[in-house]
């Protein structure tokens, strides 16, 4: 063999090294972030979760509205991500704690019995207006001492939280999408979606309440979102007794 078959035959085994190497790191790195996004989501390889849709408020039957629709197909993509499976149940179908399987419950408290539920239980600092009447009040949130309330198409809210019993090391988590409109509701999976890798640096796999501000949805649809505030203390901390004042606003 001389010397330029010999430097032919080294350099392709030193290609094929690097190419090994480069690989192995892809691989390596590709399954950590996948570790990582399913510690988030609380959903290990073939494992369950629950989709908890609403209903259409005022509607007789389950009939889900289109972007709740969306809001659903946001979910089962990063489902599938994690190499996981989804089961979808309706609102008045789910009668189960939580904390066995991870959980994506969406709609308002209006429409969605399981979202009031968690409201009550999980966050007793967060108190939303489902009365009918007046029509400008209702779906104003109350989170702690603020009041926001919503401008149709123009400047509305949502809370996007992720919740786990306390005290169960294992527990899985409840991701709630509670918003004072269908398109809201999107828009925070959306966000979720685009932003888990942020959000589990930030709070890993602990609990969090985010109050996003969806700007000009008659316009942008779900697409422009506004993070507000953490609002995890004072969605967690009980109101105090409902005055008079309270129950008008």
């Amino acid at each position: 063999m001389n010397d330029d078959v010999r430097n032919i035959v080294l350099g392709v085994i030193a290609a094929g090294i690097s190419a090994g190497l480069g690989w192995l790191a892809r691989t390596y790195l590709w399954r950590r972030r996948l570790r990582r996004k399913q510690a988030f989501f609380g959903l290990p390889d073939h494992s369950e979760s629950l989709l908890v849709v609403n209903r259409a408020a005022g509607g007789p039957e389950l009939s889900v509205k289109r972007y709740d629709v969306f809001a659903l197909l946001e979910l089962s993509a990063l489902i599938k991500d994690c190499h996981a499976r989804a089961q979808v149940v309706a609102h008045d179908a789910t009668q189960q704690g939580f904390g066995e399987r991870t959980e994506f419950c969406i709609g308002g408290p209006y429409s969605n019995r399981r979202m009031a539920a968690h409201l009550a239980s999980l966050l007793p600092g967060v108190w939303v207006n489902t009365d009918p009447e007046p029509v400008t009040e209702r779906g104003t949130f109350r989170i702690g001492g603020e009041y926001y309330r919503m401008e149709r198409g123009r400047s509305e809210y949502v809370l996007l939280a992720r919740l786990t019993a306390d005290g169960q090391e294992h527990s899985r988590p409840v991701f709630l999408f509670c918003g004072q409109r269908a398109v809201d509701n999107q828009a925070a999976t959306r966000y979720l979606a685009r932003n888990h890798e942020r959000l589990h640096r930030k709070y890993g796999t602990g609990s969090f309440v985010l109050l996003l501000k969806v700007v000009n949805s008659q316009a942008y649809g779900p697409d422009v979102v506004e993070l507000v505030a953490d609002v995890t203390r004072a969605a967690r901390t009980p109101l105090p007794e409902p005055s008079s004042a309270d129950t008008a606003a």
